[in-house]
């Protein structure tokens, strides 16, 4: 694998102007490509991209043969578009001949309002690498990293780490919402790929560190800590980039374990995860061990589940290995480990823990396999908020307040027809989680007179009025499926700015 050796300042510079000149963009690409090319490469499948790109051969549609769809491009064309004798000197391209070939992937990102250019390994999925990919190869920009990205909170803090950094996509977002930002990885190639990343895309306050894990920050504390580690589960540790080298899901064990060290006061870390299904365990309650039990709110969601051979076969195809002559055989030997550890399944999903500091602790763990949202980082700031918010109220408190709807909240009715009442109530949520949960009469009848004028407690006695039942009864009765209501979000604080949903 070719070293990348582009960091002088001035040709980085040189290079970033070239691929701002040429509009290769977010919204360059996909005003050039149209939206179903643009998406099927998000699937590998490049025909779509080639035939709306036919007969073209400007600087942006060279810009994406060369690195989209790595295709070998003409050189006179591969001159005009890039400062080409400095991009084959770093290790960007190769001439071939009349050709000109990418030997990394350079990637059009951004957020609504800026422009960045993420630089990793070419890919085994499109055509730059046939075969099984190289033991350091640098991950590029995958679904992965986008969920990470869009579940993060985005507050505003002093210090970010973004552990196993990777091409660089999550540094890239925390540098705008914190101060400095330390990026650490134990492969030597991802730091020098992002590092690159960082400058051309214009990003200054990232810094870089290399080591396994938490070695690198050794005694430090950060006010947000993100992570898309190398959480595969497999039977070796082949590759940097998803094998972490420990026995089963220890390495996800471990980094759980050890974050409560690394938060600062009020600090929240974000990882992604796999865990094990193991024979005769409840995994909920696998994970809930590993949590801290005081001092920190967590929030675990699984947002998928695989079967052994599921499992194996993703990452077989994902790196390549399911072309190669190795293929039954390690497949073989990935069921075979799984059935020595009793595994019968792999959970993926996400992690969230904040520092609170407070004697008690709210742990949650479930599953939520349906669609969500993104970005679902406000949501999630605000799960923290109500949590810490409904701890500090005992009954009495939680019925002296005056809660409101949350927008986007639908009520469904579900009954044989022609009934006169109906067999239950669902609220649903239309935004950031898409919840739905049921609720009795009651329930239904107390969020719908939430409008943030009268106590859930006045309402309440409202409705015992209205049902002819005892308010000192019901009052006692209300508060435990209150505080779900609230704790999911279809019930906000008076101060609560909506929880993050947009009108």
């Amino acid at each position: 694998m070719v070293p990348v050796t582009m960091h002088d300042s001035s040709q980085v510079a040189r290079l970033r102007d070239a691929l701002g000149a040429a509009d290769y963009t977010v919204d360059g690409c996909l005003d050039a490509l149209g939206r179903q090319a643009y998406g099927a490469l998000s699937r590998s499948e490049v025909v779509p991209a080639l035939r709306a790109l036919r007969g073209d051969d400007g600087p942006l549609a060279t810009l994406i043969g060369l690195f989209l769809l790595q295709s070998p491009v003409p050189y006179a064309h591969a001159r005009a578009a890039l400062p080409l004798d400095e991009a084959v000197a770093g290790g960007l391209v190769v001439r071939d001949g009349d050709e000109v070939r990418a030997l990394v992937d350079i990637r059009p990102y951004g957020e609504a309002d800026t422009d960045w250019w993420v630089v990793s390994d070419l890919g085994s999925g499109i055509g730059g690498v046939s075969g099984p990919v190289r033991p350091d190869h640098v991950l590029g920009i995958g679904g992965a990293s986008t969920t990470l990205a869009g579940i993060t909170v985005r507050e505003p803090v002093d210090r970010a780490l973004d552990l196993g950094t990777g091409c660089g996509v999550q540094a890239l977002h925390a540098a705008r919402h914190a101060r400095a930002v330390t990026a650490t990885d134990v492969n030597r190639r991802a730091l020098d790929l992002a590092r690159l990343t960082m400058a051309l895309s214009g990003v200054a306050n990232v810094g870089f560190a290399e080591g396994s894990l938490f070695e690198p920050v050794a005694g430090e504390r950060f006010d947000l800590i993100v992570s898309n580690p190398p959480f595969v589960i497999s039977p070796a540790g082949r590759y940097t980039y998803r094998d972490g080298g420990l026995h089963g899901d220890q390495l996800c064990e471990h980094l759980v374990r050890n974050v409560p060290d690394r938060l600062a006061p009020g600090g929240t870390c974000q990882l992604l995860a796999n865990w094990q299904h193991v024979k005769g365990q409840d995994w909920t309650e696998r994970l809930r061990d590993w949590l801290p039990s005081a001092g920190f709110d967590s929030w675990v969601v699984q947002r998928e589940v695989q079967d052994p051979a599921q499992y194996a076969e993703l990452w077989l195809r994902d790196s390549g290995d399911h072309t190669g002559p190795d293929y039954a055989a390690r497949y073989d030997a990935w069921l075979e480990a799984f059935e020595e550890d009793g595994v019968e399944g792999v959970g993926f999903g996400w992690i969230g823990i904040r520092r609170t500091d407070g004697a008690d602790a709210t742990v949650r763990v479930e599953e939520w396999p349906h669609p969500v949202e993104q970005p679902l980082g406000a949501e999630i700031a605000a799960w923290f908020r109500r949590q810490r918010a409904l701890r500090g109220l005992d009954d009495a408190a939680l019925l002296e307040t005056a809660f409101r709807l949350a927008a986007h909240v639908v009520q469904e009715q579900t009954g044989q027809p022609g009934a006169e009442d109906p067999e239950y109530v669902v609220l649903r949520q239309q935004r950031g989680m898409c919840r739905a949960d049921r609720v009795d009469t009651v329930g239904a009848a107390l969020v719908g007179a939430s409008d943030g004028r009268l106590t859930a407690g006045a309402i309440v006695d409202a409705i015992a009025e209205l049902l002819g039942e005892s308010r000192t009864a019901l009052r006692s009765a209300v508060p435990e499926s209150l505080r779900a209501l609230v704790a999911d979000g279809f019930l906000l604080f008076p101060d609560d700015p909506g929880a993050g949903w947009r009108p």
